[in-house]
């Protein structure tokens, strides 16, 4: 688990419900295994993103295993407000993995939806979200498909039904691709929040009013990838989700079997004026006084902290490599 912050360590007071009654929209980037991580939700961020998910954790493997903790969860200052996603089939488990991360997040979210959304018989699905209003929590999201959907249209007017029956605030999910499809579901469900998945992969500055990924989003993409040490097909794989709608067929197939993050950058120079060599060196640059930064502040200001479920005293805590 690598936590670059200077908080106390104990769970902190802010509370992301507070999006819910700013007056518009809550604009959300959805938990997605692989991509959801630390690099993109500060790409989203830069481009009118509200509120960010990390991907799926399962928490038992979170909770047993180091390896687990180091490899799931990274965070830094910048990433707030932070919503930390578990999927947990046990109450002690998921409190426990909850406590771990309690002190780098603003929330936990327990998944219960996929692949099962919502039922055919929508009153079993109006059931379910009255009971989890009933536990306390804080908001429900709804992805508008039954579990043998894949690609359908999402069934809009069952999350309205859902908002008419819930008094808590619902987020919409499914196949919003442009800041036009957010504003368009808000008003046909009546929904207090929007997430976004793929349209995000595709267009990380939808949410900005963008209609395809500007070219200074494939920059900031580039710049925060290195800084953050993002592995190459991670790396290059969001470039092929966000450049899909801006490269002709011939250059997909040039650019998408590229092989290392030189390669890539070389590309991107030549081809769309993207400061490649001088971003790789900055980032490198930067990246090293970060570590050496961060590791002095942990020094001086980290102390171990007791976490009353589990009885641990440990603080995990790890270098970018």
């Amino acid at each position: 688990m690598i936590c670059d912050t200077t908080d106390t360590p104990e769970c902190l007071l802010r509370d992301p419900v507070d999006l819910f009654h700013s007056g518009h929209i809550v604009k959300i980037c959805a938990p997605m295994v692989r991509y959801s991580k630390l690099a993109f939700r500060t790409l989203v961020r830069k481009y009118n993103c509200d509120l960010c998910y990390t991907p799926m954790i399962v928490a038992a493997d979170f909770v047993r295993s180091v390896k687990a903790r180091d490899s799931e969860f990274t965070t830094n200052r910048g990433d707030r407000p932070l919503i930390v996603q578990f999927a947990a089939k046990e109450a002690q488990v998921l409190s426990d993995a909850a406590c771990i991360v309690c002190p780098f997040a603003d929330g936990i979210d327990l998944n219960c939806g996929c692949p099962q959304r919502i039922h055919d018989d929508l009153k079993r699905t109006v059931d379910l979200c009255r009971k989890a209003e009933a536990t306390g929590v804080s908001w429900i999201t709804v992805h508008g498909r039954s579990v043998e959907e894949r690609h359908q249209p999402v069934h809009y007017d069952a999350i309205k039904i859902i908002k008419q029956n819930i008094s808590i605030p619902i987020v919409a999910n499914g196949d919003i691709k442009s800041l036009k499809d957010a504003e368009n579901v808000h008003h046909m469900t009546g929904a207090d929040g929007v997430m976004a998945a793929r349209g995000l992969l595709a267009n990380p500055a939808m949410f900005a009013g963008f209609d395809e990924t500007p070219l200074k989003c494939v920059q900031d993409w580039v710049d925060i990838a290195l800084e953050h040490g993002t592995p190459f097909t991670c790396f290059h794989h969001h470039l092929m989700y966000m450049m899909e709608r801006i490269t002709s067929k011939q250059e997909k197939k040039v650019f998408n079997v590229l092989s290392s993050t030189p390669a890539v950058l070389d590309y991107l120079s030549d081809h769309y004026g993207v400061d490649s060599r001088a971003t790789l060196c900055a980032g490198q640059q930067q990246l090293t006084q970060f570590q050496w930064q961060w590791c002095n502040e942990m020094l001086q200001q980290w102390q171990l902290f007791l976490c009353p479920s589990t009885r641990s005293t440990k603080v995990y805590l790890r270098l970018l490599s």
